[in-house]
């Protein structure tokens, strides 16, 4: 009696879900092929809330036992179809195959599965939800969805007909659906698959790793060591290449114990969701103070903020231009899918690695996806055979997908040989990275590629001070040009920003580095100054979380200055010879610079004041790598003066005024419309 309440209940929702109207649907494809299936396969959508409400009882077996809840489904789908005359072919209720898609489980801990855990659960065979970022995944092949089996006695009356139909059920092998070793339950005679009527499917591995793995990626220098393990998750038919590495997701399935993967746990996904960030509500109320105080300008909030940023490392007012410039690319990171044109790539020239080093890798823990490269492994994505005996390839992600809308700070350029910086370079040209799969190599007749959209942000820094490299530098002749022959020219050039972080020059003082590093030395963990009282690390992440969810957009006046600077920049550094030496992104990065400065003034319209802070860090950058131009700046200008009061926050307004007018004369001059320019151009 409470099997058939639960036929009638299983009925009943499916009437008022649609679910059944679906199920006719689907049968009328079948119907209408007029050949002849072993199995018959049926996709159910199931929201647990609303069979809970309908019978407690059936949506208890949905929930923890789901392969015989798939029964209760399945006899009702067989009924349906012989009253409504649905499958002409149809003739045995073990042909029909009833997979059950649930919507989401109840928000409740017992349904979430925690990987960070042990021992986990994987002998009841119910519905779990799991969390995790895809590290790795494998090329789509095939498996036996399901197959039909005679007896091999010809006299048998199960010689014939529909009665052995062996389908897939999660955590099973191959070998469990199709194998030779099944008897016949009347005469006892093997059984023997008739092959002509294996219905095939498509398969897919991913490998996944809770977000909180990524500490190991993120250069933590925690005393504890930790470890991390991938979870291995089945992903078939439907929910094929659902998946992208990178992405984090959520996903209900069943765990299972696979022996040939050494008895490890894996997951059979029944439904996949991709994970949206919570956009944060607000920041600190100290930085909320601060902006209040300083809303007469457009330029003094940032300069504050690059001022105190990291002064647990370096002490407020030095490394400014280099702080701004981070907060600026952090701020261009997001928790989801962005255009690729919002990359603020940065490439460091420094004396002082270490500190430049420290200040990075505390930067990147500041967003969710700041990923360090670690040296022993790959920054792009590479090939390895699979353990899983499918014949597919597994592509691992490597440190720029892993970073995926977020930082890949890979360290010192000269850690990474000739080739890599090769493809360092194409890939921050082209937001692109292409796989080749070498079909001799892993077993296939065919070589396939794919290709995978590189979303972060690239750091990395030259140190100009180890004893090599300062006895291979040059005398440049240019004015404000910074010899850079160690680097491949192109690959200078891919980097949006070139920043030169010297401690002898007037933007770096030395002295307060050295009190800083003394004060350190001797009170490691106590506050040095009172900014890192007022604006915490916390506070930081706050402001950056919510700044870089701001939809910012250029308003006539802003668009047209950086167009104009653009192009007058474009017209002075032409030559007949070389072509222009500015990039075909260039515009990109500017635009780019400009939205950054909005967001981290919180603001949702770009000014003309955010297109002049771009255009003199464009421009400072344009100056180290080919030399002054006409619109000649000096090397300090987003910082001409040390930032200790009110009064020097007036002075450098005065100043960037003064720098504004001397940009637009300078469009008026060079930019579109000027007597210079050509009828062509």
């Amino acid at each position: 009696m409470s099997m058939l309440r639960m036929k009638e209940a299983a009925l009943i929702y499916l009437d008022r879900s649609g679910g059944l109207q679906k199920f006719i649907d689907d049968c009328k494809y079948y119907n209408d092929s007029k050949q002849s299936y072993a199995v018959y396969r049926f996709n159910i959508l199931i929201n647990p809330s609303d069979v809970v409400e309908l019978d407690a009882e059936l949506g208890n077996y949905i929930l923890h036992q789901p392969l015989k809840a798939a029964q209760v489904f399945q006899s009702v789908c067989f009924i349906a179809v012989k009253t409504l005359l649905l499958i002409g072919q149809l003739q045995t209720e073990t042909q029909i195959h009833i997979v059950l898609k649930l919507t989401h489980l109840p928000p409740l801990p017992s349904y979430s599965l925690n990987f960070c855990e042990f021992p986990l659960d994987y002998t009841s065979q119910r519905f779990y939800i799991i969390q995790g970022i895809v590290i790795a995944m494998t090329t789509v092949t095939k498996y036996t969805q399901g197959a039909r089996f005679l007896c091999s006695d010809e006299a048998c009356p199960l010689s014939k007909g529909f009665q052995y139909i062996r389908v897939h059920v999660p955590g099973a092998t191959e070998s469990a659906t199709v194998r030779n070793d099944f008897f016949c339950n009347l005469c006892s005679s093997s059984l023997q698959e008739d092959r002509k009527f294996r219905v095939l499917g498509d398969k897919q591995i991913v490998e996944i790793i809770t977000s909180k793995a990524l500490h190991a990626f993120q250069g933590y220098s925690n005393t504890q060591s930790f470890r991390f393990q991938s979870l291995t998750v089945f992903l078939r038919d439907e929910l094929v290449n659902k998946m992208n590495i990178g992405n984090e997701y959520k996903i209900i399935g069943i765990p299972t114990c696979v022996k040939t993967l050494q008895n490890s746990v894996c997951i059979e996904a029944n439904s996949i969701t991709f994970c949206n960030p919570k956009v944060p509500s607000g920041i600190s109320e100290n930085f909320r103070c601060l902006l209040s105080l300083t809303s007469s300008s457009c330029w003094k909030f940032t300069a504050i903020l690059a001022n105190i940023f990291a002064s647990h490392i370096v002490p407020p007012g030095t490394y400014n231009l280099l702080k701004l410039c981070l907060l600026m690319s952090l701020v261009q990171t997001s928790d989801c899918n962005k255009e690729l044109g919002d990359c603020l790539d940065i490439l460091i020239i420094t004396s002082d690695s270490l500190l430049v080093d420290r200040l990075l890798n505390f930067s990147i823990n500041l967003v969710p996806r700041g990923i360090r490269h670690p040296v022993s492994t790959e920054i792009f994505p590479t090939l390895s055979r699979n353990n899983y005996g499918t014949g597919a390839v597994s592509i691992q992600a490597g440190s720029a997908l892993l970073a995926k809308g977020g930082i890949c700070f890979i360290g010192e350029l000269a850690t990474h040989k000739k080739d890599k910086l090769e493809q360092l370079q194409s890939v921050m040209e082209s937001r692109n990275i292409t796989v080749y799969i070498p079909g001799k190599k892993f077993g296939d007749d065919i070589t396939q590629q794919m290709s995978f959209p590189i979303q972060c942000s690239f750091w990395s820094f030259v140190d100009m001070d180890s004893s090599s490299k300062k006895n291979m530098q040059k005398t440049n002749t240019l004015i404000g040009q910074m010899d850079c022959s160690l680097i491949p020219a192109n690959l200078v050039e891919a980097f949006g920003l070139l920043i030169n972080c010297n401690e002898s020059s007037p933007c770096h003082p030395f002295l307060p580095t050295v009190q800083h590093t003394l004060k350190k030395a001797i009170d490691p963990e106590g506050p040095l100054y009172l900014a890192s009282k007022q604006f915490t690390t916390e506070d930081f992440e706050k402001l950056l979380a919510f700044a870089k969810n701001l939809n910012v957009e250029f308003n006539l006046e802003a668009e047209r200055m950086i167009h104009g600077y653009y192009l007058a920049s474009r017209r002075i550094r032409t030559d007949s010879i070389c072509g222009s030496k500015l990039s075909a992104s260039a515009l990109k990065y500017l635009v780019s610079l400009s939205e950054a400065h909005a967001r981290l003034n919180l603001r949702k319209k770009v000014l003309k004041e955010d297109v002049l802070i771009a255009a003199l860090l464009f421009e400072t950058s344009l100056t180290l790598k080919y030399g002054a131009a006409v619109f000649c700046i000096a090397p300090n200008a987003v910082f001409p003066f040390e930032l200790y009061n009110e009064e020097y926050l007036e002075q450098r307004d005065i100043y960037l005024t003064q720098c504004q007018q001397q940009l637009l004369q300078f469009i008026a001059t060079y930019g579109p419309g000027s007597s210079i320019f050509t009828s062509d151009e």
